[in-house]
């Protein structure tokens, strides 16, 4: 019997150890995962908003359609208008939550501070996605040349997305 107990003590000591490093991780990590959650979050509310924004003025479906339509379901892009929405949703969304992981807003200072800090974070990353999508998504896998006034309001869309992740994401880092 007293050889089970030198047996239990070692293996109580190894679960308190284990239990320290977990709650040490956790601290560390923690916060960040918290911080990739209101980026998904954020990413999905800026997403809503983007097409809202832009459809009424291009009277266009989403890229994706256009994506979708050339690479997957064959046709014309309004036949593949809400699997262009949920796919742009997606991207949407992950985008947010790489966001959330790697923007430069603290929890310090004051609320004003954090959220100003978050908007001009997500407006130059908003105006980044702009870029990217444009060169890559419509020149490079579409093919597409924009007319000036089509150019401006994807651009303008994306500020409207960097806008709204960037106070979501600003507003909650407290």
């Amino acid at each position: 019997m007293s050889a089970d107990r030198p047996a239990d003590r070692a293996e109580g000591i190894g679960r308190r150890e284990i239990e320290t490093a977990a709650r040490r991780s956790s601290i560390a990590v923690g916060p960040h995962l918290r911080r990739v959650g209101v980026g998904l979050l954020a990413g999905l509310m800026a997403t809503v908003i983007m097409p809202v924004f832009r459809m009424p003025i291009s009277d266009s479906p989403p890229p994706t359609a256009d994506l979708w339509a050339r690479y997957v379901g064959g046709g014309e892009p309004e036949d593949h208008l809400l699997v262009g929405l949920l796919l742009h949703l997606g991207y949407g969304t992950a985008a947010g939550g790489l966001f959330g992981a790697l923007a430069p807003v603290s929890s310090t200072g004051t609320e004003l501070s954090r959220e100003v800090r978050g908007v001009l974070a997500a407006l130059a990353y908003g105006l980044l996605l702009a870029a990217f999508g444009e060169r890559v998504l419509l020149v490079g896998l579409l093919g597409m040349d924009l007319e000036a006034d089509e150019r401006f309001v994807f651009h303008a869309s994306h500020v409207v997305y960097g806008l709204t992740l960037g106070a979501w994401v600003g507003s909650r880092t407290a």
